[in-house]
């Protein structure tokens, strides 16, 4: 039994981590601390102004584990580590989790290659990024190799010169082939020297050639040649407008500012690279309702800069943050070199920062505009359905198909929306174990026998540990049930349910007799239903997508059976006379009951063939 009056007792007034725990053991908090004795005991002491939320995390907290370090720059590293881990429940999180792409060019080679790279290693190639957009990166690749003719082969050179033939792209002018040793190792490397001066910015240069060569094309009348050489000019002139803020100084820095409201936080990146504005990025953050933008940008900086490969020279801040000299420290010590934290408080860098947050806020705005739109396909939706079949909620709707092959490899599929939005984690799938033969009722109690049934079991076990329902999947029932039939589906559910003494709402879908839903079948009424309003599309997403689920586990099922069947050693019964069976049949042991004559009836089977089906299943 874990005493927290005595464990507190035992806390060292040392620096390290800590991790709050709930009952079943989930992660709730990780922090740092320089005297973990002191911060950890802060959290059992009365604090009126700690805010709903931290008195809320206090009252989950079942227990609690520490970690000590030999410094408070190790705490940050292990804090960062677990949270990434964890993804605790009250922690600032950064959504995001992305890698970004660099352009890599193998400068230490003899035949350099210009590539694309999501990881920036200390190798003796040269990077240029990280970039915001890896379609950007792979356009502007396929550029650079275009205009100076750059192998784009992964052949090991000098050593395999001369050993197979140029490919496609010496023959179409885009390479100058090395391979062949059509070109010395110096005059490749001036291409390259070209392709890098242009990563550094210098587009004038590749302009004004682009410019000559389209027109001694024009002039020559090899018009092909010259649109070639035009469209090659445009897009260097694309890639060249896009660097639009530069900064006399040149060095590499980010830019971060945010905007927040009353539950969401985007924060907004500026990428300088060189001086020049090379991309921009936003990220939200979660959990972050009662934190200070300080504290914001602080969680934000420990956790990006602890996945990111690029560091750069200086990190330009909209707000100051609590522990700017332990991240600093932390930061060098990761690039090798010094790392600055500023926050510009006047001039052109002022500027710079109220541009990112400026950003930032028209993202945030546009995305709530956007979560609008979303809530009326989802909660609006949910709310729309519950009205009209005069439920208090239906925040979470089930909804189960049946799919086989003319009774062959009967499975049902269980699909989950909660709020309006498809829940996978809970999707189920069942394999009918009981049921030969193409009857979708039988099949359909077998599913929600089973899905109900395994549910109250794992309700059991959870009461048993003193656990919630939010602990399970199956033990979580839902606020409606959908049944893709109309009165038949809906009444073998609600059999099940009455079997197995529960009360779930169960409502069906009523076809038109072109097979589109007309109507929800609820409580022995059919409610008319507007095929326009976003209750109407709610119920045919997740009937679709009920239906989607129950093929894709049949398709599984049957590539495997049909690598190796039954029917499959049968002498003379190739697949032409496997599907016939199968057609005509209901399920195998129907065919193995089957007659000679019986079978010989079957367009596709003669009386050798007929018999054999017979001898094979007798042999059995």
């Amino acid at each position: 039994m874990f005493d927290v009056k005595e464990e507190l007792k035992k806390l060292p007034n040392s620096p390290g981590v800590y991790i709050m725990r709930d009952a079943a053991g989930g992660v709730l908090y990780v922090g740092k601390a320089v005297n973990l004795h002191n911060r950890v005991r802060s959290y059992f002491r009365a604090n009126v102004g700690r805010g709903p939320a931290i008195d809320q995390m206090i009252s989950l907290i079942d227990h609690f584990e520490y970690i000590v370090t030999d410094s408070e720059l190790e705490a940050l590293v292990l804090e960062n580590n677990l949270i990434k881990e964890h993804s605790p429940k009250y922690n600032t999180l950064l959504k995001d989790d992305k890698t970004y792409p660099y352009i890599k060019v193998t400068v230490g080679d003899e035949f350099p290659r210009v590539m694309f790279s999501r990881t920036m290693k200390k190798d003796k190639s040269k990077y240029f990024g990280p970039y915001s957009s890896a379609g950007a990166v792979k356009d502007t690749i396929e550029l650079l190799n275009k205009i100076y003719m750059l192998r784009t082969c992964n052949k090991t050179l000098p050593r395999d010169i001369g050993l197979e033939r140029p490919c496609l792209n010496y023959h179409i002018g885009q390479c100058t082939a090395p391979c062949q040793g059509y070109v010395t190792a110096q005059q490749y490397k001036e291409q390259v020297a070209g392709a890098l001066d242009f990563l550094n910015g210098n587009y004038k240069p590749v302009l004004k050639d682009l410019e000559d060569r389209m027109n001694r094309a024009s002039e020559n009348l090899e018009f092909e040649e010259a649109a070639r050489y035009r469209d090659l000019h445009a897009s260097v002139k694309s890639v060249a407008q896009k660097q639009k803020i530069t900064d006399n100084e040149g060095d590499d820095k980010d830019v971060i500012a945010l905007s927040k409201d009353k539950e969401d936080v985007v924060v907004q990146v500026f990428f300088v690279r060189d001086g020049k504005l090379i991309g921009r990025e936003h990220y939200y953050m979660t959990h972050v309702s009662e934190d200070e933008p300080g504290q914001i940008l602080q969680e934000f900086v420990k956790q990006f800069y602890a996945g990111t490969p690029f560091l750069p020279k200086e990190l330009m801040l909209q707000y100051d943050i609590e522990d700017a000299e332990l991240i600093e420290k932390w930061l060098s010590e990761r690039r090798g070199a010094r790392v600055y934290i500023r926050v510009p408080k006047a001039g052109s860098k002022e500027k710079l920062v109220e541009l990112a947050a400026h950003n930032a806020e028209i993202i945030l705005t546009q995305d709530r505009e956007k979560l609008k739109r979303e809530e009326g396909r989802t909660i609006g939706a949910v709310k729309e359905i519950a009205s009209l079949l005069g439920l208090e909620n239906a925040d979470r709707m089930e909804a189960f198909d049946i799919s086989n092959t003319n009774g062959f490899e009967n499975v049902a599929s269980m699909v989950v929306f909660e709020k309006g939005k498809p829940k996978k984690s809970d999707y189920r799938k069942f394999r009918i174990k009981t049921v030969a033969g193409p009857d979708d009722y039988a099949c359909m109690r077998e599913a929600l026998t089973r899905r109900f049934t395994h549910g109250m079991e794992e309700s059991a076990e959870l009461a048993k540990k003193n656990l919630g329902s939010e602990y399970g999947s199956f033990s979580r029932f839902p606020d409606l049930l959908l049944m893709d039939g109309g009165r038949g589906q809906v009444n073998i559910a609600l059999e099940v349910l009455d079997e197995l003494g529960l009360n779930v709402p169960v409502c069906g879908m009523v076809k038109d007799d072109y097979h589109r839903t007309r109507g929800i079948y609820f409580n022995n009424v059919e409610l008319p239903i507007d095929i326009h309003s976003e209750g109407f599309k709610l119920v045919t997403r997740i009937q679709d997508e009920a239906h989607r689920f129950a093929i894709e586990y049949h398709k599984s099922l049957r590539s495997k059976t049909q690598v190796k069947s039954i029917l499959d050693d049968i002498p003379g019964v190739g697949p032409a006379r496997r599907k016939a069976l199968m057609r005509h049949f209901a399920n195998l042991s129907d065919i193995a009951s089957a007659s000679e004559e019986e079978i010989a009836t079957i367009p596709e089977f003669n009386p050798a063939a007929a018999k054999a089906v017979v001898e094979f299943f007798r042999s059995k």
